[in-house]
């Protein structure tokens, strides 16, 4: 596998992370859209290419926070996969395809059930079809817990995984997001996150304090005030605890790859030492890192012709698994 080769022109941490998100053109691959009824009456939404046939590799993409069907790295994940003759699947979490879910709840890092309705049937309408799955951020977060949850059992279902980015700590992530630079996304992503949290509140007015919500500045102060009431927690440290993926990453069992940037401007380097730490004890889990490529963006080429290394790095490495 070739070493990245980070764009002169996006210097730091932050530079590629914004650009991946702001300015980065990406068409969209996806030929339509369906909805996936939830045990709770809800739904998800899933934004799909082609159709699963048997003995071709299917690959399900989970997008991170406040994603959308727009995701720019989800669409190159998902040209890649149409590249080497695949299928493939964005699932769009419950409040991102744009409509108001139903239930009394929203999604979060730690929601696994889901992504496990959405995999069992994957797998009976095509149980011949190796399925991998590619989880970013959040995604990566919710992939690797719920790889943990199941153990043994994911084999079954999951030839091969990849999570990218991924915050493992919640809590250390979100203190972390609390100073400097950091403040610019965590005011990027409330923006959305309470405009969600005013509509449940209008459907549902006493899950939460509307006004404790209003008034949050941080991650911390927002999922203390509506993510963890919203979703049976008693507060957001216990949400964080709960919810993180870092000690799961021991009970996986499908060969799986973490792959991550050193100066990701999201993740704490104690965090990742953390991670290194777990792995270590865990022969199917790999973790691959780059010294540079921030948060979701290892940007390579010139300003005129961009590349992205990830979506090439983690397509590569599910080749061969698969």
């Amino acid at each position: 596998m070739r070493e990245f080769q980070p764009s002169w022109w996006l210097p730091g941490p932050h530079l590629p992370t914004i650009w991946g998100k702001k300015f980065r053109r990406q068409p969209m691959c996806h030929d339509r859209v369906e909805r996936v009824r939830t045990p709770d009456g809800d739904h998800v939404s899933l934004a799909r290419m082609g159709s699963a046939r048997a003995g071709v590799p299917h690959v399900l993409i989970l997008h991170g926070l406040e994603g959308t069907i727009g995701a720019t790295y989800a669409h190159g994940l998902l040209q890649r996969a149409r590249e080497l003759g695949w299928s493939g699947d964005l699932l769009l979490f419950r409040s991102c395809d744009g409509a108001r879910n139903l239930a009394p709840r929203l999604y979060h890092s730690g929601e696994t059930t889901d992504l496990d309705v959405v995999v069992r049937r994957l797998k009976t309408e095509s149980p011949e079809s190796p399925l991998c799955i590619v989880g970013v951020s959040l995604g990566g977060n919710v992939l690797t817990k719920w790889l943990g949850e199941l153990g043994e059992q994911a084999r079954q279902l999951v030839r091969a995984s990849a999570a990218v980015s991924v915050p493992f700590d919640l809590a250390a992530c979100a203190r972390s997001l609390e100073h400097g630079f950091g403040r610019i996304y965590v005011r990027h992503f409330l923006a959305t996150l309470k405009q969600k949290a005013e509509w449940k509140h209008a459907q549902f007015p006493r899950v939460f304090d509307l006004h404790a919500m209003r008034r949050a500045g941080t991650f911390w102060e927002f999922d203390d005030a509506a993510t963890a009431p919203l979703h049976g927690f008693r507060d957001a440290a216990e949400y964080y605890a709960r919810s993180s993926a870092l000690p799961f990453i021991e009970r996986v069992r499908t060969p799986h790859l973490l792959f991550m940037a050193c100066d990701d401007p999201f993740v704490p380097s104690h965090v990742l030492l953390s991670v290194r730490e777990k792995v270590a004890g865990n022969q199917v889990v790999r973790l691959a890192t780059t010294p540079r490529g921030g948060h979701v963006g290892w940007v390579e080429g010139t300003v005129l012709a961009q590349k992205y290394y990830m979506e090439e790095f983690v397509m590569n490495w599910l080749v061969p698994v698969v």
